[in-house]
């Protein structure tokens, strides 16, 4: 009984630590915990009225009031569940107010191994109809890591999606493979004419970008349009991108952390002509998770700021910009909610985060005065 006993003691001392007033160097703010019941929960986003609709790693999607009443929504798709893998991210169609179009991000399984796939159908309530599976990531490996899977819009309306390279290295630098890139759609699933590698017959149509290793937050800058990527590094030398069509991000022919257990260092160095340098890096790495700008009047001081969270350090970073440059961070909750999987700026300003846990939070930021 003491693992439960323990884990029952974090959860309510994360729930006691986040009633508290806390400081920043921009603005004070108090941590709301909206629900305290989700089993690994890993992605959101808002729907309008004030709901969310939040994944859980183990293959369940859920309706959650914002009193915090948790509601399973039928008809997710089936996942595969292995090591990383399950029910990842989720997001709303653009036009979603006219056809309440939903698409979900999710490892499954087949007889070749397990890949990444992305999927749409329209969410009618607490169930989804319609379920149409609009890609999936070739080819299919076996292992249970680095799926990456999260998904974001450009202002045209295309659909952007992370995907890991599956711990298999060489697979980031083959355009064969849609492993270790983002991909970049249409809405149903087909591919722009304009994407960089279209009429290639050595390269995948679908490819926006490569040599990414494990994405783990994408948005778009609410000033530029640029899609930004996050990613995992090895030991060291996580990263923050701004996608380029046809960028090669250099995983693992140049990378800014080392192997695990040795420290040697991967690949021909940091930076290499020819690659893209990122915007961003950690040493040592803080596992980010989760990537939202910040652009509301709830927090005006924060407005341009990045928002990151962290599974290792079980914190929120708040990165400052200077155009393309961060020129700051301020780290925020650091070893007090658990391990930040997802973050997001909901509708009316407030932060939102989810953390990595069973039981996991669903939690927002709101100012302290």
């Amino acid at each position: 009984m003491r693992p439960v006993i323990s884990l029952l003691c974090l959860v309510l001392s994360a729930s006691l630590a986040a009633q508290e007033r806390r400081p920043s160097e921009k603005h004070d703010f108090v941590v709301e915990v909206i629900t305290d019941e989700l089993v690994y929960p890993w992605g959101m986003a808002f729907l309008p009225g004030g709901d969310f609709l939040v994944t859980e790693r183990p293959g369940r999607l859920n309706r959650v009031s914002p009193s915090g009443q948790v509601r399973p929504v039928d008809g997710a798709p089936r996942v595969a569940t292995a090591g990383q893998g399950g029910l990842l991210d989720v997001a709303l169609d653009p036009d979603f107010p006219d056809n309440e179009r939903i698409y979900l991000c999710y490892a499954a399984g087949g007889i070749a191994g397990a890949g990444t796939e992305l999927a749409a159908a329209t969410l009618d309530g607490d169930a989804l109809r319609d379920l149409e599976t609009l890609f999936v990531a070739e080819p299919k490996v076996h292992g249970g890591r680095h799926f990456g899977c999260r998904i974001a819009f450009d202002e045209a309306g295309h659909l952007y999606l992370a995907l890991g390279e599956r711990d298999k290295r060489a697979l980031a630098q083959d355009l064969s493979s849609h492993h270790g890139g983002v991909m970049r759609l249409n809405r149903d699933g087909s591919v722009p004419a304009d994407n960089p590698f279209v009429g290639r017959d050595d390269a995948r149509a679908e490819i926006f970008t490569y040599g990414n290793r494990n994405p783990q937050g994408m948005a778009r800058h609410p000033d530029t349009g640029a899609i930004w990527e996050l990613e995992h590094g090895p030991q060291g030398g996580d990263e923050v991108n701004v996608l380029v069509p046809g960028g090669n991000y250099g995983w693992p022919v140049v990378s800014y952390g080392g192997e695990y257990g040795s420290g040697r260092p991967i690949g021909e160095g940091e930076t290499k002509p020819g690659i893209e340098d990122a915007v961003h890096y950690w040493n040592p790495s803080i596992a980010p998770s989760g990537l939202a700008f910040y652009r509301g009047d709830a927090f005006p001081e924060w407005n341009g700021s990045l928002f990151v969270g962290a599974l290792k350090y079980r914190l929120l970073s708040r990165l400052e910009l200077d155009g393309e440059r961060v020129v700051a961070e301020e780290r925020l909750l650091e070893g007090e909610l658990g391990r930040i999987r997802d973050v997001r700026v909901g509708p009316d300003g407030y932060v939102y985060l989810l953390t990595d846990n069973s039981p996991g939070m669903l939690a927002r930021l709101r100012p302290g005065s």
